[in-house]
């Protein structure tokens, strides 16, 4: 559980199935993780994108191994503790993993709660204090239906509550939800789209590429080569070498 929620992290559920059930099959426990190295991780990290999930799963495998004897905790404040887990995964993995009551908020919760509670069409780009407050008041105490309001919010978010075409004719809180009660209104915070094509994500995500498609190293000239901005190519390559998501020993860089 802990590994497919680190994977869909920004990324679509379609394309993380398969590289979830490689990962799964190699590496069945933390323990067999973290007696990996961490290149290896993130080589079997592959296109999923943002590689430094890679390396944070292996550091929370690790951990796992030494304080936890191997077993996942089931705790929101053991889990959140382990390196690079954040709020949504650790009560994610209290929630579906262990049926535990967690306040569990994706995009599409936040958008459902914006929608029918506030009456806004979106939600923001970051969590906010009031959001907050809203979101964990409507979640049940008993841990079970804790558990099952999780998974019937995120459902009803992504399915019905769309953000972009929401089927309120059969959405069954319609008659209790204020923004349908206002008449659906534009209101929704604005959001600046992040740019992609020419930025160093996308320079960073070629040279790894590079990198990862040659398993016993390869020049720094070479893996530079591949994008068209040098100064930038050798940036965005140091910045990958500090990140510890690649290697350098003198002129070869490697995972």
């Amino acid at each position: 559980m802990l590994v497919s929620e680190v994977m869909s992290q920004q990324t679509p559920m379609s394309r993380v199935i398969d590289p979830w059930h490689e990962w799964m099959n190699r590496w069945p426990t933390p323990d067999d993780l973290a007696e990996e190295d961490s290149g290896e991780a993130v080589a079997a990290w592959g296109r999923l994108g943002y590689p430094r999930r890679a390396l944070r799963l292996h550091a929370c495998a690790v951990a796992i191994a030494t304080e936890y004897d191997g077993v996942v905790p089931s705790s929101y404040d053991e889990l959140v503790a382990l390196p690079g887990i954040g709020d949504y995964t650790a009560a994610a993995v209290v929630s579906f993993a262990f049926g535990g009551r967690a306040t569990v908020l994706d995009t599409n919760v936040r958008r459902l709660i914006a929608r029918a509670e506030s009456g806004i069409a979106n939600c923001p780009t970051s969590v906010t204090k009031a959001e907050r407050v809203v979101a964990d008041a409507l979640v049940p105490e008993e841990d079970a239906r804790a558990a099952l309001w999780a998974v019937a919010s995120m459902e009803l978010g992504a399915l019905v509550c769309t953000a972009r075409s929401p089927q309120c004719t059969v959405c069954p809180i319609r008659e209790r939800c204020r923004w349908v009660a206002d008449g659906r209104p534009d209101n929704a915070p604005a959001r600046r789209a992040q740019p992609w094509k020419g930025t160093d994500r996308q320079c960073r995500g070629v040279i790894m590429d590079v990198v990862r498609n040659s398993p016993h190293g390869i020049e720094v000239r070479i893996a530079v080569s591949a994008w068209p901005e040098s100064d930038q190519a050798l940036r965005c390559l140091e910045s990958l070498v500090n990140d510890g998501l690649v290697r350098r020993r003198g002129n070869l860089v490697s995972l």
